[in-house]
């Protein structure tokens, strides 16, 4: 049966706009690279470009899914459900929970191990503004807010209405096993530009968020540890 135009689109116009700047960026940053990445980069984003023009997404086709009517019942949501990528992942400190959670508590701090940050300015008790790095060059900004709390356990967030990308997530501060430090685990669930077309994307281009959330453990723990972030710099065989 013929499907009208209409028909077809199953792409919400939040993500449509969203896979419009993001495939318009990913395009003109591809086609200077002169290269087989920047090819892709580009080809990748005038698919992007066509979903947004359309509203028609063939991977969601595929899989069932659509997103049309997100945003027209939900109201402010950070991350509606069926939506977005979640990421859990865990790092063993040796600190006691009192200090890391302290130190964690200033989201000022965070910039200094999370390098994909450029900065936070806190508000209020409950309120922080965030710039982030986006791929090629761009940024991305949000507010977020302070949905629960338990002092030197747990702080959960969400970002606020009008965020370039939706997030909620938590860090948990527990005691590890045999008095061996703490247990510091971080949950989030994003919602990428482009939905998960834009994550996996982002994942070609090692920027991807799970892959952010393992290194700046990874960097936490050396700061709370020994003071600062280890570098290969100057080393022979090192990754700069």
């Amino acid at each position: 049966m013929y499907r009208s135009v209409q028909d077809k689109k199953n792409v919400g116009d939040v993500e449509r706009i969203s896979s419009l700047i993001g495939g318009g960026t990913m395009v003109l940053y591809g086609l200077t690279r002169r290269n087989l990445s920047g090819v892709l980069l580009a080809l990748a984003g005038g698919g992007l470009i066509y979903r947004g023009v359309t509203g028609d997404s063939k991977l969601y086709g595929a899989l069932g899914i659509d997103t049309s009517q997100v945003g027209k019942q939900e109201g402010n949501v950070s991350v509606p459900d069926n939506r977005g990528i979640k990421v859990e992942k865990t790092v063993t400190i040796n600190k006691q929970p009192e200090e890391l959670f302290r130190f964690w508590r200033n989201f000022e701090n965070l910039p200094g191990f999370m390098k994909h940050l450029e900065a936070v300015r806190v508000i209020d008790d409950k309120n922080s503004h965030w710039v982030a790095k986006g791929p090629a060059g761009t940024k991305v900004e949000w507010d977020a807010e302070i949905v629960d709390e338990k002092v030197n356990e747990m702080i959960a967030w969400r970002s606020l209405e009008g965020a370039d990308v939706g997030n909620a997530g938590s860090v948990h501060f527990m005691p590890a096993p045999g008095g061996r430090g703490t247990e510091v685990k971080v949950l989030i669930n994003y919602d990428p530009p482009a939905g998960k077309v834009g994550a996996a994307i982002l994942k070609l281009f090692q920027e991807e968020p799970s892959q952010q959330v393992d290194d700046d453990l990874r960097r936490f723990k050396q700061v709370m540890e020994a003071g600062e972030v280890a570098t290969t710099s100057g080393q022979s065989s090192g990754r700069r």
